[in-house]
């Protein structure tokens, strides 16, 4: 099977989420840097390297990720939420704050609906 075939992306794919819930973004980003350079399209991909980037503490790579994700995907209410988290250690309050609203409005479960805050007057989301 060659190297770059549509069989090798999928479990390039595969072992990047493993590697990622093993608590190895670096590893995972490298596997899925192949997949990405390959299908450029594939938003999944593109959600789970911003999880990497986000997990490995590489705040813009993850912000451009979450970005391209809801560019294609504006009503992708995870995205917003990961997005959001990512402004939120970038200290960025206020574009948080609004990626939180947008992700509880999508969808109301109960975490983002706390991290919005819509009763509050400002701040970011809460730990």
């Amino acid at each position: 099977m060659p190297a770059n075939s549509p069989e090798n992306h999928v479990i390039d794919y595969r072992a990047a989420e493993q590697l990622l819930a093993a608590k190895d973004p670096r590893g995972a980003i490298k596997l899925l840097d192949n997949v990405i350079a390959a299908h450029p399209e594939n938003t999944a991909a593109r959600l789970l390297r911003a999880r990497a980037f986000f997990a490995g503490a590489q705040l813009r790579g993850a912000e451009l990720e979450f970005t391209l994700v809801l560019e294609r995907e504006p009503d992708n209410a995870f995205a917003h939420f990961a997005l959001a988290r990512t402004f939120e250690r970038a200290n960025r309050p206020e574009a948080a704050q609004r990626h939180f609203r947008l992700a509880a409005a999508l969808d109301p479960r109960p975490d983002y609906l706390r991290a919005a805050k819509f009763g509050d007057s400002g701040g970011a989301g809460q730990d």
